[in-house]
């Protein structure tokens, strides 16, 4: 365990950030594999939207973000 104030701190704060990132990591993932199951461009719109929010929050990097979405869009048409 940290002893150091600052330390203390930062394990805290990475609690924090590792259970958010964790919580839209998950929900990226089943909006992706939901709509390789469904196949609908109304769930497409969704998943283009949360891989652009990914992706501006710096869960994923961009291209990983836009193969995805070519990847996707390939698949439901």
């Amino acid at each position: 365990m940290p002893i150091i104030k600052s330390a203390i701190k930062k394990v805290r704060k990475d609690k924090t950030r590792t259970a958010r990132n964790k919580k839209r990591e998950l929900a990226l993932k089943s909006a992706i594999k939901k709509v390789r199951t469904s196949r609908a461009t109304k769930d497409l719109q969704v998943v283009f939207s949360a891989l652009d929010k990914a992706t501006k929050v710096n869960l994923i990097h961009k291209n990983k973000a836009s193969r995805l979405k070519s990847r996707l869009s390939k698949g439901v048409k």
